[in-house]
């Protein structure tokens, strides 16, 4: 984030009242400041290195601006309006050269969700609206796009790696990226690697603001990584109260003694002891084999299948089928019938996938009662409703990834879904593995489904309750 001679730092234009200065309490601001300045590694100033140091670990202020900057902090510490304010400063207070003609270069804010978007883009739009210096630079405004008569953009958006490409970034902003979905093309891992690119021309910043939550994901990692580490890469973490000296300190303590866990990465800015990555991401691509899309039927092997039900309006079905090479666990197909769909044509459908790997038994949930178990028995496949947990399937599938006895297809989504399962304690010490907020497992318990099948020569009945 470094300046040109003629341009103003980020901190100038908030001191001044004429620009962003307007809409901060400077006198309540103070930990910001020393954030900001150790990001763009400005002379530090009385007591911010002592703030710097207990917030990031380092010893040693900046030397060079941060490429990317990680800031972790509780609810309530101002994220909110500082991507705000960073996206309007990035928009109208810089000047980028290196761009082609017609070329816009966009600003990003990433939200897990619209509605938190909007929240962002309501704080954005009115520090133009409400300045005249700055609306006087309002080109055309859309629902989601702030377009300026510098040729810069502000867009407001949902995490999807998929929405990202074109883009020519100086900043990319991502708000509350914890959230984002587990769901492959919405996870904060898939939506960074598609985001880093567009900054490349520029020689742009990645700024990720957000409370933390699982020890797991692109924030836990950058953390993991980077923490206390000299670089061009900044982790900051803090609780709400180092960002926000206003809050309620008595409503911090009360919410603390009633959930410990919660509450400590609610207001402590602390990942949750209770929820830890299932797999590593290395163990699982080790797994994979590249280019390897689906293998044909080879009558030497004996094979089964298992499959994720959907009644077909809201959720997608799903079938796995695999057999088993000495002690090693192959993959061999995966179907899927994205929703909407009639039943009825993707039983069919499975059930004939399923007999060209002479496969005549598939097992599967208790989900709909007995409807799979009929129509499944109208295409001449007998359909075992399972008695064993997801949580367990999951467990014994764990071992097989790690001693990379499990060759997988070279499928995005598995992959995904995989790396972003989590496991949960209870208060009572009961551990659960299940998906994040938002995202998807399917993929993951079809293919755990015939792991344990395979495991267990496929001669039993097992199930995943949900």
């Amino acid at each position: 984030m470094a300046q040109s001679k003629k341009e103003l730092t980020l901190l100038q234009a908030l001191q001044d009242p004429h620009l962003l200065g307007a809409f901060i309490h400077r006198e309540t601001w103070g930990a910001w400041f020393t954030l900001l300045r150790a990001m763009q590694a400005l002379p530090p100033e009385d007591g911010d290195e002592e703030l710097f140091q207990r917030c990031t670990g380092r010893q040693s202020w900046p030397t060079v601006p941060a490429r990317e900057t990680y800031i972790i902090a509780g609810r309530r510490s101002g994220k909110s309006i500082n991507a705000a304010l960073l996206a309007t400063y990035m928009a109208a207070m810089r000047t980028y050269c290196g761009l082609s003609r017609g070329e816009r270069a966009t600003i990003p804010v990433v939200s897990p969700t619209k509605q938190q978007s909007r929240i962002i883009q309501r704080y954005v739009w009115t520090m133009f609206r409400d300045n005249p210096l700055l609306s006087a630079m309002i080109e055309r405004e859309t629902t989601t796009e702030l377009d300026l008569n510098n040729g810069v953009s502000i867009e407001t958006m949902v995490a999807d790696q998929r929405t990202v490409r074109g883009y020519t970034s100086p900043c990319v902003i991502l708000d509350e990226s914890a959230f984002f979905s587990s769901e492959a093309a919405r996870s904060d891992v898939e939506v960074i690697r598609a985001w880093r690119p567009a900054l490349a021309t520029l020689r742009g910043i990645l700024v990720c603001i957000s409370s933390p939550c699982a020890k797991t994901g692109a924030l836990f990692n950058a953390h993991r990584k980077w923490w206390g580490k000299d670089g061009d890469v900044l982790v900051w973490q803090s609780a709400s109260t180092v960002l926000n000296p206003t809050l309620d300190r008595t409503f911090i303590e009360e919410a603390l003694a009633d959930d410990p866990e919660a509450s400590s990465s609610e207001w402590l800015g602390q990942f949750r002891a209770d929820i830890e990555s299932f797999v590593a991401r290395e163990a699982v691509e080790q797994c994979v084999i590249p280019g390897r899309y689906e293998l044909p039927y080879v009558p030497a092997h004996a094979y089964v299948g298992f499959v994720d039900p959907s009644g077909g309006r809201a959720d997608a079905m799903y079938l796995a089928v695999g057999h088993k090479e000495g002690e090693t666990f192959v993959l061999d197909c995966l179907r899927s019938a994205p929703a909407p769909f009639s039943p009825d044509s993707v039983v069919d459908e499975f059930a004939t996938t399923l007999k060209s790997y002479k496969v005549h038994t598939v097992a599967g949930d208790r989900y709909g009662g007995i409807w799979p178990e009929e129509r499944f028995k109208v295409h001449g496949i007998a359909y075992e409703v399972a008695d064993k947990a997801k949580s367990d399937l999951y467990r014994e599938l764990l071992p097989l990834i790690n001693s990379r006895r499990l060759e997988m297809l070279d499928h995005d989504q598995l992959t995904s879904q995989l790396v972003n399962l989590e496991r949960r304690t209870s208060r009572s010490g009961k551990d659960s593995i299940d998906h994040g907020p938002g995202g998807h497992d399917d993929l993951s318990n079809v293919l755990a489904g015939v792991a344990y099948r395979l495991a267990h020569k496929a001669d039993f009945i097992f199930a995943r309750y949900l």
